[in-house]
């Protein structure tokens, strides 16, 4: 964001010009590079206000220099009323910000789950071509769980790996973010991608969650890989830790488990939902999908 936006006298923000014969203020973006008082109270969630600028004749998608619109604001302020408001008059839901920021991936930010519902129903893509600002990633690493199962269930990519971020699990693990962790392990997430040859249990152990080892581990993570330092999960653990006791605690897969996550690859992402109609007993499918 940029330093407080100055106005004219009129309450008329400098950088605006009005067309002969209209009504309404264009916005000239070579003058004009600070947030307006759109801006702010799209994001602090004053909707009569930002309703009264709508009618003085500022236009719903007001940029910054930067690129950031009100709707940008209101979704990172999680603002349902006020992103409903602006989309109801016209906001672009798919603009882009110069850092690659949309209104979705600013609503798996805030954690808005209304916002993320509000700005799917207006066709937003869930794919983004700018690498670090994946709205997928940015719900997983913040532990924002109902945002995710959102995304996932719209078909994000589980697995996406980028270059220094890796996947939405590897983000989750070095988060911490251990109810996110959950939901992509239980929706088919690759236990065993992370970042290059950094495991999601790697970052597990850096990221010092004992509850996201066990959760790994329980998937199947490989506890001997070794990273591109060639270092296993055990020896990126602190001594007398409660990490390296979760690592410790584990012996070999038993049979039964090695039979679970051989299903489950079987079966495959797409798939694992159905395993509940599989014609085998209720305590199987109860233990295929970890219930």
């Amino acid at each position: 964001r940029g330093p407080q936006s100055q106005f004219t006298r009129a309450g008329v923000p400098a950088g605006f010009r009005s067309h002969p014969g209209s009504t309404h203020l264009n916005y000239m973006i070579n003058f004009w590079s600070d947030r307006t008082p759109l801006h702010e109270a799209a994001f602090q969630g004053r909707l009569l206000h930002l309703r009264a600028l709508i009618a003085q004749g500022f236009h719903v998608d007001t940029v910054t220099m930067d690129g950031v619109t009100p709707l940008h604001e209101a979704c990172l302020g999680g603002r349902y009323a006020c992103a409903k408001f602006l989309l109801d008059n016209g906001a672009n839901a798919m603009a882009v910000s110069t850092d690659g920021a949309t209104p979705l991936f600013n609503s798996c930010s805030s954690g808005s789950a209304a916002c993320l519902k509000l700005i799917l129903q207006h066709s937003a893509s869930i794919h983004t071509t700018y690498q670090l600002a994946s709205p997928i990633h940015e719900a997983a690493k913040k532990d924002h769980r109902e945002c995710l199962e959102l995304l996932l269930s719209r078909g994000a990519q589980i697995d996406l790996e980028l270059p220094d971020v890796g996947t939405p699990l590897y983000s989750a693990c070095m988060a911490r973010a251990a109810a996110c962790v959950e939901v992509l392990l239980y929706s088919g997430a690759d236990v065993q991608i992370g970042c290059g040859p950094d495991s999601p249990l790697h970052a597990a152990v850096l990221g010092g969650g004992a509850d996201v080892v066990h959760l790994l581990l329980d998937f199947g993570a490989d506890g001997c890989r070794r990273n591109a330092e060639a270092k296993t999960p055990l020896d990126l653990s602190k001594p007398n830790s409660s990490v390296r006791a979760a690592l410790l605690s584990r012996g070999p897969c038993s049979l039964s488990q090695l039979c679970r996550l051989r299903i489950r690859r079987s079966l495959g992402k797409s798939r694992l939902h159905r395993a509940s109609s599989l014609f085998v007993p209720h305590s199987i499918k109860d233990f295929l999908l970890y219930q």
